[in-house]
């Protein structure tokens, strides 16, 4: 059983108890109001998690169902599944690689954690809860022996600059911080490293159905 505690630090600079841990099925009504909060309009709804997909997270892959606490309350979750990866194929979509989210795709003998999501309530921003989160994947990856971790990246950004540039323009500049984006600049302040832009990857307005594939390699494997 995954559980890790430390403190967390919010805007007061006060250090409040945290635990990352597992996810269980008497968390998913919590879990569906901290998707509401993070994904408001015009982020389509019936892409916020159902008690179906959640109770999917934890049968089918429950390791790769996470959440943090703070201080006794639900402050955000990430969930990952295992999936085969050919990088010379990498072009998808979110709903073909999770199942819409179902995650029945999960390959208990694939190579590559992939994520799924990663949510953390407005009112836990700026606590660095997303870095907890994103760091026990990585542990995830490192214990099962995986290559790599894998996700798209909402460029939640683009919509505002779509009529300058394409993309893949965007997505450089925003690697050489002429650009920040919050989706993008967050998984690079966690380590992950873009691969390319996938199109028609989401139905998501903002990212005008663009995201940024994004990677973070496992540094043991294969030693």
């Amino acid at each position: 059983m995954y559980h890790k505690s430390f403190y967390a630090f919010g805007t007061a600079g006060k250090p409040v108890p945290a635990v990352v841990r597992r996810y269980r099925e008497e968390d998913i009504d919590e879990l569906i109001d901290i998707q509401s909060e993070c994904f408001p309009p015009p982020f389509p709804s019936e892409l916020w998690w159902n008690k179906e997909q959640l109770g999917n997270h934890v049968r089918l892959f429950p390791e790769g169902a996470i959440c943090i606490e703070v201080d006794g309350k639900l402050a955000g979750s990430i969930t990952g599944l295992l999936v085969g990866f050919d990088p010379g194929e990498p072009d998808h979509s979110w709903a073909d690689v999770t199942d819409n989210g179902y995650i029945r795709t999960h390959k208990p003998d694939g190579d590559t954690l992939y994520i799924v999501d990663i949510s953390v309530r407005p009112s836990f921003r700026k606590w660095g809860l997303g870095k907890h989160l994103m760091q026990s994947m990585y542990e995830l990856v490192i214990e099962r022996k995986l290559a790599r971790l894998l996700g798209g990246g909402r460029m939640s950004g683009y919509h505002r600059m779509a009529d300058r540039m394409s993309a893949e323009q965007y997505l450089q500049a925003v690697v050489a911080g002429e650009l920040q984006d919050p989706v993008i600049t967050f998984l690079l302040r966690c380590g992950r490293t873009p691969l390319g832009v996938v199109k028609d990857y989401l139905d998501d307005e903002e990212s005008l159905n663009y995201a940024a594939l994004m990677e973070w390699k496992n540094p043991f494997y294969g030693r």
